[in-house]
């Protein structure tokens, strides 16, 4: 059987049992359609939060950062996975206990203000389109490779899964699928790692085989890597980071983003009880932790096999020839995400660190006239198996693990966006006296709307998929988390300092993005050196999320001070809210 025919078994099978399940939990009301009825058990709403969590930045593009970057690239892990216990202990359970569906209602109610509410539904919307953009790339990469078609087909067809399961099931439909799609996409990541592991160092268990021997040098496995690298030109893969400030502010940009996302949120309200929603934190912490603590091996691995692929008698010594490079490589050179250019015409393949001056001498006298291949960060995960000569089911699997992970992801962040459209701009706003069946229907159409537009702006991305989703971080951590956090712990922040403080962490993040992230003008590039210079304090846009929230806080808390307290009953409320004992015991609900 070929390679696509099992590729397509296993995606096919796979989309194929989400729609049974949004056929078989198709919502029928609103409760069911934003919380899935309210009524979902705690541990399997931590699997479908995992999956919801776990996105192609996740599966796809993390590890190939950590790769590329090495100990520099590790913000991402500790940023994201530090969020989530932020957002476990100090959000998800006053939120539920608030009872409420949506971020947008929380923040409008909690401070008595219906444009309170419009600003947060405006913050929403912007983060969660620029984190599906990132998705949809997601899903481009994995079918451009494993289904054979262009990467805007591809883009297409996950467009079409996710309209049948979202839009049918909506979070009821959407918690199951993710439950499934979390059991596809951890066995995807875990057993091509457990194989490569045990080629690599004789270790089963990935995390523990990223710090033993390298079976074929004797040296552990990281000192190998190093050694590999730096004779490569490339700085030491464990080597520390100079901008420790950039580092710092960055890891913090990703926890707060974390905290404020609306599609993780969200599903804390779909649980019965305050203590439910305590669980399941609990759970998701432990599905997610499962890949996350694999993925530093992952990335390790994968970089010292493409490396030894094109070096396989050291670095100091001749390349392979590009005529006799490996299937892998010309594979993946058909979705032009890898490329040659064989700029001294020696026929054989230069990979190594072009930029490095101290290097530029080494690199003549070996007779390289620069890097010949560039190799995209987000195939690194998905190539992994091919790279390591597993078989054919397993490369089947991580296939239909990279696409479960983009769209569980891109589901959730649809139905984001469709409650902020159809139940705080529309009944919150527009149209206060819409039945719940024209509120369903235009939930529904408004996801619809939301899809066709995630898919267009995923075949123009600004980035590659990870650094796409660390600006939605970054938008998030700038306008949403502050206000949660003042809302939930401030009884003084009134709805105009909440409303100025929105305002000025999102317009001062997007402006700094805008200004100093070049490649953010040039779809489908990611080049920024040339502004890079002119960061501010050498702050990335990327990071800046950070000085945002700061900026939120201090102009909410300003405006506050300058202006009245917020009524008495708001206060009382905030005090109520503050002891989540019993699920909506604060509003009633």
């Amino acid at each position: 059987m070929s390679q696509f025919a099992i590729n397509l078994i296993f995606v096919g099978g796979s989309f194929a049992l989400y729609i049974a399940i949004a056929i078989w939990a198709r919502a029928g009301s609103t409760k069911e359609f934003y919380v899935a009825g309210g009524g979902v058990n705690p541990v399997m709403n931590g699997m479908a939060t995992a999956a919801d969590w776990m996105s192609a930045a996740s599966f796809i593009s993390m590890a190939g950062l950590i790769a590329a970057g090495g100990y520099a690239n590790s913000t991402f892990l500790m940023g994201w996975t530090g969020g989530y216990v932020l957002l476990a202990m100090l959000l998800a359970p006053y939120l539920r206990k608030f009872g409420k569906f949506t971020v947008p209602e929380f923040i409008g109610d909690r401070f008595y203000s219906k444009n309170a509410r419009f600003v947060a539904v405006a913050c929403l919307i912007i983060a969660s389109v620029t984190y599906v953009i990132g998705q949809m790339t997601g899903a481009g990469v994995a079918f451009s490779r494993f289904l054979e078609v262009e990467s805007d087909t591809g883009l297409i067809i996950a467009a079409v899964i996710v309209f049948l399961y979202a839009v049918m099931g909506g979070m009821k439909g959407i918690t199951y699928t993710q439950v499934a799609q979390y059991v596809v996409l951890i066995i995807a990541y875990t057993i091509p790692a457990i194989f490569i592991s045990l080629q690599l160092t004789g270790n089963p268990l990935p995390p523990l085989g990223l710090f033993s021997e390298h079976t074929a040098s004797g040296m552990p496995l990281l000192q190998k890597l190093d050694l590999v690298v730096r004779d490569l030109g490339f700085t030491d893969y464990t080597a520390d980071v100079s901008n420790k400030l950039n580092m710092v502010l960055f890891t913090l940009s990703l926890m707060i983003g974390t905290a404020g996302l609306p599609h993780v949120i969200i599903r804390f309200f779909t649980v019965p009880k305050v203590s439910d929603a305590r669980w399941s934190a609990g759970w998701a912490l432990v599905f997610i932790a499962l890949l996350y603590l694999t993925a530093p091996a992952v990335a390790s691995m994968a970089r010292l096999n493409l490396l030894n692929t094109i070096y396989p008698a050291g670095p100091s010594a001749d390349a392979i020839e590009y005529a006799e490079r490996p299937d892998w490589i010309r594979n993946w050179e058909q979705t032009g995400l890898i490329q040659f250019d064989d700029k001294n015409s020696d026929g054989r393949i230069q990979l190594y660190n072009d930029k490095s001056e101290s290097f530029k001498q080494t690199a003549t006298e070996r007779g390289w006239n620069g890097n010949e291949l560039t190799v995209n960060n987000d195939i690194l995960v998905l190539a992994n198996p091919e790279i390591a000569n597993l078989p054919g089911w397993v490369i089947g699997l991580i296939a239909a693990g990279g696409l479960a992970a983009a769209l569980s992801t891109a589901a959730g962040l649809l139905l984001a966006i469709s409650s902020a459209v159809s139940h705080d701009l529309i009944k919150g706003s527009i149209n206060p006296n819409i039945t719940e069946k024209g509120e369903l229907r235009a939930a529904r159409i408004s996801m619809a709307v939301a899809i066709v537009v995630a898919t267009w702006l995923g075949m123009n991305p600004p980035g590659f998929a990870a650094q796409t989703v660390a600006l939605a971080f970054g938008i998030a951590a700038a306008s949403i988390f502050p206000a949660l956090m003042m809302g939930i712990f401030s009884k003084r922040v009134n709805n105009k300092g909440a409303i100025a403080g929105m305002l000025a962490g999102l317009l001062s993040t997007v402006l700094y993005i805008f200004l100093y992230l070049g490649w953010f003008f040039i779809p489908g590039t990611n080049t920024f050196d040339n502004v890079q210079a002119n960061w501010l304090f050498g702050i990335s846009p990327l990071s800046f999320g950070a000085v945002g929230a700061m900026i939120n806080f201090a102009v909410a808390f300003a405006v506050s001070s300058a202006t009245e307290a917020p009524p008495k009953h708001i206060q009382e409320l905030v005090e109520s809210v503050r002891y989540p004992k019993g699920a909506g015991a604060a509003t009633g609900h």
